[in-house]
């Protein structure tokens, strides 16, 4: 840059509050978004008036001084896309973290003005061309592929909004992302391009066209896939107070749900507890492939002690790299941890600029900010060669938890996150310290979703002649058992259970089955951390039917007792951490079982009739 571009591009800090600084000089150099740096501090303007700019920092402003040199970068904050980013941990401005404790000098804690390139300049990818010379090419199409992990091909795509004829591509061999991979020809002009992109983090990456959700993201969570259901490219809100296994939730998603590349995003919560989460993840294996499940996962780690303006941009650094991945045509989950320290972010930033608070003194553009997160997530028709397949789809599904105080769902952050998502679990306080585990409370959470799902169930249910119903009246049958519980509760509490009816007293006992065998799940057990779809359906078929058999045995007059003492309860209470996924037959067993208990009930009640 020559001394004439660095006059008209630079200005001079005019004041310092907080994370946020006043420049002059630049008034007419920037637009909102733009870059700055000063001193080697990155910030990012946020206001611009006529004689001045107000920038909020990405780092401390610790022993910054008036009039310091401010440079215009003129670019919006950007993250960059390309080979390497799976299984990397960066934070909130997408700084490989592991690269910057090296270069720190202040051991554990980040450097401030550490400039590292995101992606590694050195590594060489194996890249094989997919097109060759003289091919026409647009955005969308995919001009080679690099093995980024054993789990993961990485597309490299033609960027946004770029078309022409090739006039070169690299033969197949091992390149580093700079180096020259093709060039386009348009006209006159011919431009070179290599393995990286790089994407504003507030601006969608465009797509042909949405679909609509068609196929469920399976956790192994029974509740969640049976009660609550989720859809890739769908949008999900977990609240729940201090200790109700929210980060457990989020661990098991990331380790059991059926996506193919997983952004995990720590947002402002303490730094054991992300250091915690950064190690087990290290350690597990993916049950799918048997190979280290970071292959397919990249981690956004921003700690509470963290500049807050940083933390703001961790979330939609998370969502870009996520959408990027999609592109490809994977399915990508974006797992947020949390979104209530996030929103905390704006609210410190919105005082420090002495805007008019709104309610709890959060911003009022705080449901326009949440709802920028959120849309970004769905199933889309991505760009390519080929746009007559209307199947060619990728989806971005989003899980964002939330962390009221005192588990209040009401304060701002939990109600208005939930004017925009469809799918809801409420994590319970009461649930948890019973050691209900996942403590989803069936009374408060909701999903939106079974109807689109509902036939891809049907496809694949498991037929009992027994008890003839899909997954969707399975669903409908559960939650109805587990709402009378509720009803009677208020009863049961003034009279006591042993003088309700017993048709009434049949309906808890099998209320407190299903929540003590079905909807208890151990995230740590061998067997019971995951329950794929056909044992899930077994196991719902069995409780229903008993529930059946038992209220017409209950209408011929048998007491509750006669069924509790049935042998073959003690053994489906048990069915969750005593049968694994590939034995499900001994759940048909365990059928055979029941209906041949019940039968002899029966013909023991005729024998003794006769005498």
């Amino acid at each position: 840059m020559n001394e004439t571009q660095e006059k008209v591009l630079s200005g001079y800090v005019s004041s310092i509050n907080g994370s946020l600084i006043e420049i002059k000089g630049l008034e007419n150099q920037v637009r909102l978004n733009d870059l700055i740096r000063v001193k080697n501090i990155l910030g990012e303007v946020i206001q611009i008036y006529s004689d001045h700019v107000i920038a909020q920092c990405f780092e401390n402003t610790f022993n910054l001084k008036l009039n310091e040199k401010v440079l215009s970068l003129q670019e919006p904050l950007s993250m960059e896309l390309g080979p390497g980013l799976l299984g990397k941990i960066f934070d909130g401005i997408q700084r490989p973290l592991e690269a910057t404790l090296l270069k720190s000098k202040t051991g554990g804690f980040l450097e401030r003005g550490l400039d590292l390139p995101s992606l590694s300049r050195k590594k060489k990818w194996l890249f094989k061309p997919s097109k060759k010379v003289n091919d026409y090419v647009s955005t969308g199409y995919i001009i080679g592929v690099v093995q980024e992990t054993p789990l993961i091909k990485h597309k490299i795509l033609v960027p946004v909004g770029i078309s022409g004829k090739l006039t070169f591509i690299a033969e197949e061999g091992e390149y580093t992302i700079t180096d020259e991979i093709y060039r386009l020809k348009r006209g006159s002009k011919e431009n070179t391009f290599n393995m990286i992109q790089k994407w504003p983090i507030t601006k969608h990456r465009p797509y042909r066209r949405r679909s609509y959700p068609k196929e469920p993201l399976i956790t192994g969570i029974r509740t969640i896939d049976l009660l609550f259901p989720i859809v890739k490219g769908g949008t999900v809100a977990v609240p729940g107070g201090f200790g109700t296994g929210k980060t457990v939730i989020q661990q098991s998603l990331a380790k059991w749900c059926n996506a193919d590349v997983i952004i995990f995003i720590g947002c402002g919560e303490r730094g054991n507890e992300i250091a915690d989460v950064l190690k087990q993840f290290s350690e597990i294996i993916d049950p799918k492939s048997g190979r280290p499940l970071m292959e397919r996962i990249v981690l956004i780690a921003n700690t509470s002690n963290m500049p807050v303006s940083a933390r703001e941009a961790s979330i939609f650094s998370g969502v870009t790299i996520g959408e990027y991945y999609r592109d490809m045509g994977y399915d990508v989950a974006v797992l947020a941890d949390s979104t209530s320290r996030w929103a905390e972010s704006l609210r410190e930033i919105s005082g420090l600029l002495e805007e008019m608070p709104a309610e709890e003194g959060y911003p009022a553009y705080l449901p326009s900010k949440i709802s920028s997160f959120y849309e970004r997530a769905g199933v889309v028709n991505i760009y390519s060669e080929d746009d007559s397949n209307t199947e060619n789809l990728g989806s971005l599904t989003v899980i964002g938890s939330v962390s009221p105080p005192s588990g209040d769902f009401s304060e701002p952050v939990t109600s208005t996150t939930k004017r925009f998502v469809q799918a809801f679990w409420a994590l319970d306080a009461n649930l948890a310290y019973s050691k209900h585990y996942p403590a989803i409370n069936w009374l408060k959470s909701y999903s939106k979703y079974p109807e689109f799902i509902s036939d891809w169930w049907y496809e694949r249910d498991v037929y009992w002649p027994e008890i003839d119903i899909d997954w969707y009246e399975s669903r409908r049958q559960f939650n109805n058992i587990l709402s009378q519980e509720n009803e009677l509760k208020n009863v049961t509490q003034l009279v006591g259970e042993e003088n309700l009816p017993e048709s009434q007293q049949f309906v808890l006992f099998i209320s407190k089955l299903a929540r003590n065998g079905f909807l208890i799940q151990n995230a740590f057990d061998p067997i019971d951390s995951f329950t794929d779809i056909k044992k899930l359906m077994e196991f719902t078929k069995i409780i229903l039917l008993l529930y059946h058999e038992g209220q017409q045995l209950i209408t011929q007059g048998y007491l509750i007792d006669d069924i509790k003492d049935l042998k073959v309860i003690e053994d489906i209470l048990r069915i969750g951490s005593s049968v694994p996924n590939n034995e499900f037959e001994k759940i048909e067993e365990l059928k055979k079982q029941l209906i041949y208990e019940i039968e002899s009930l029966k013909l023991m009640r005729g024998v003794l009739k006769k005498k």
